[in-house]
């Protein structure tokens, strides 16, 4: 009779601890799927994406400096490759300079620059996808992501941040070589797996870098970081950037994406 209760206690128990989850339609994400997830929520949302980006770079003694630009984002049908075309509106030194990066998630990127004072096309090498974005805080790795595959993911636990529910995800480069950090902590939504924060430590395990996302919107569908910052709080320097005309599943073409619209930039998209 003893062995009987028991073992109906723990049936009870069970059922008990796992209602709260079933209630809310969760179940237990592993730290891959969590990461997985991340990715493709913060990097690859729709098809393609247009979006015109406003940031303001912070120098330690206040000083700042701006740039406006239209970016075009083209996600590749069957890999995790990526295009990008970049045209630049501010300021007026680099008004007309144009910019494209086929991103590959297994080697290094191919990057153009179209310089329209020297009517050059520059081809840029690209062997370090840690270098700044355009002269930001941000490097090219924060921009369009980093494969999966080069790093180790824990969640160290979940917990709330601003009133969101988050996983706290450790990612850890398996070669230290490979990226600009030792590891990472991100505070990851669990509803729409999108970031509020950051946090970069470098060799020595000290922090050097914070991301920030300062607002979320719902774009088409699409939970979309409209403001976010990056701040390097060893020089004091940071990036604010604000995201507006957002679009995504505009029906971009693999040709746009050539040298031949680096001198010709598509009007219909860059305005």
């Amino acid at each position: 009779m003893d062995r009987t209760y028991h073992r109906f206690f723990a049936i009870i128990l069970t059922i008990a601890l796992a209602l709260p989850n079933l209630a809310r339609g969760q179940k237990t994400l592993t730290p891959s799927e969590v990461a997985t997830s991340y990715q493709k929520s913060f990097f690859y949302p729709g098809k393609d994406m247009r979006v015109v980006v406003n940031m303001r770079l912070i120098e330690s003694g206040g000083k700042e400096r701006t740039r406006e630009l239209t970016m075009l984002r083209l996600n590749a049908e069957s890999t995790q490759d990526q295009k990008y075309f970049i045209y630049f509106h501010k300021p007026a030194d680099v008004e007309g300079m144009t910019f494209m990066v086929y991103r590959y998630s297994q080697k290094d990127d191919d990057r153009w620059l179209y310089m329209p004072a020297l009517d050059l096309v520059k081809r840029i090498a690209a062997n370090d996808k840690r270098s700044s974005f355009v002269g930001s805080d941000f490097t090219y790795e924060d921009v369009s992501g980093r494969d999966l595959s080069e790093d180790d993911f824990s969640i160290v636990k979940e917990e709330k941040l601003s009133n969101n529910d988050c996983y706290l995800l450790k990612s850890v480069p398996k070669n230290p070589k490979g990226a600009e950090y030792s590891y990472k902590l991100s505070w990851i939504d669990k509803t729409t797996f999108l970031p509020w924060k950051e946090e970069f430590y470098d060799v020595r395990g000290e922090l050097y870098k914070v991301f920030t996302a300062e607002e979320v919107r719902n774009i088409s569908g699409f939970p979309t970081i409209t403001k976010r910052k990056m701040e390097n709080v060893k020089n004091k320097r940071q990036t604010s950037v604000v995201y507006s005309q957002i679009e995504y599943n505009v029906g971009l073409k693999d040709d746009i994406f050539t040298e031949r619209y680096l001198k010709t930039p598509p009007r219909e998209y860059i305005q």
